[in-house]
């Protein structure tokens, strides 16, 4: 789980600026520079299951069918960011 976005699942080697960036501008070990930017989420408003349809939406845009989107998006309310363990809140 260290090699995806703890956010989308993304595969952090697949994010082409190598990741987020903390409020410090340090970059972020968890989070895809998609999802996390000047240590705050970019879509703090959405839950697991809005990440999840946006992820298969822009997974659709790519030319992925739906299914793959959903097979790739499953285990992303099991990712840190949604985990009722995480001390970190939506900023």
């Amino acid at each position: 789980m260290k090699n995806q976005c703890q956010s989308c699942g993304m595969p952090m080697k697949q994010d082409p600026k190598g990741g987020g960036t903390e409020a410090d501008g340090r970059p972020s070990e968890k989070y895809c520079s998609y999802c996390f930017v000047d240590g705050a989420f970019t879509q703090s408003s959405f839950s697991a299951q809005d990440m999840q349809a946006f992820c298969i939406e822009k997974m659709k845009e790519m030319g992925y069918p739906r299914i793959i989107g959903w097979l790739f998006t499953r285990g992303i309310p099991k990712l840190e960011r949604w985990s009722k363990k995480s001390d970190r809140q939506d900023k």
